[in-house]
């Protein structure tokens, strides 16, 4: 507004020059005669003056003063307008921080549970070939004590049949007719041999 009545007295004192040349060069004038106008030239014109100022004023001032109003308007606008895309670039831009940091967040803990589920399953896996490794080694030693006990049966009742047949020899014949008493014999023998051994 300010400069609207800035413009309008700029345009009021060029237009009082523009229409009283003769003030300002006029010839043969001197000292205060110059500064005080002739009423024939004064009068036309102040007149022709308020004719242009309200023809200024009806149809020109309303039509600037309308522009002026509309574009200080579109400027205030525009600043607003900025202004909330500004806020709403940093809301947005806090909000793409936010769901950074909450993905990151998901990430490790992604990570933190994969390496969790990976120690559990090695730890699965290794506790699962310990017990396997157990019985294999249960199954081994239990075949070998049975292979154990097998070659200890067998071998006592060869070394009792040799026994037997050395005692045979020795005694006579009479052992070797008798064969239930030969048979009594051997299990005795193993019998005893089972005794010390255990």
């Amino acid at each position: 507004m300010k400069f609207v009545q800035r413009t309008g007295i700029a345009l009021a004192a060029s237009a009082s020059t523009l229409l009283v040349p003769s003030l300002a060069f006029a010839e043969g004038m001197g000292g205060a005669e110059i500064l005080i106008p002739k009423p024939a030239e004064f009068i036309p014109a102040l007149i022709i003056f308020l004719v242009i100022y309200f023809l200024l004023s009806k149809f020109v001032w309303p039509i600037v003063i309308k522009t002026l109003d509309a574009r200080e308007s579109k400027i205030e606008e525009s600043i607003e307008e900025a202004d909330a895309t500004k806020a709403q670039a940093a809301e947005i831009r806090d909000e793409a921080d936010a769901i950074v940091a909450e993905a990151r967040r998901q990430a490790s803990e992604i990570v933190m549970e994969a390496r969790s589920d990976a120690e559990k399953e090695r730890s699965r896996i290794v506790a699962l070939a310990h017990k396997e490794a157990e019985e294999i080694i249960v199954k081994a030693q239990d075949t070998a004590a049975d292979e154990m006990k097998r070659a200890y049966a067998s071998a006592a009742d060869t070394v009792a049949k040799v026994s037997v047949s050395v005692a045979a020899k020795i005694v006579g014949d009479t052992l070797a007719q008798d064969e239930g008493k030969q048979r009594e014999l051997i299990d005795k023998y193993l019998k005893e041999v089972g005794t010390i051994h255990g």
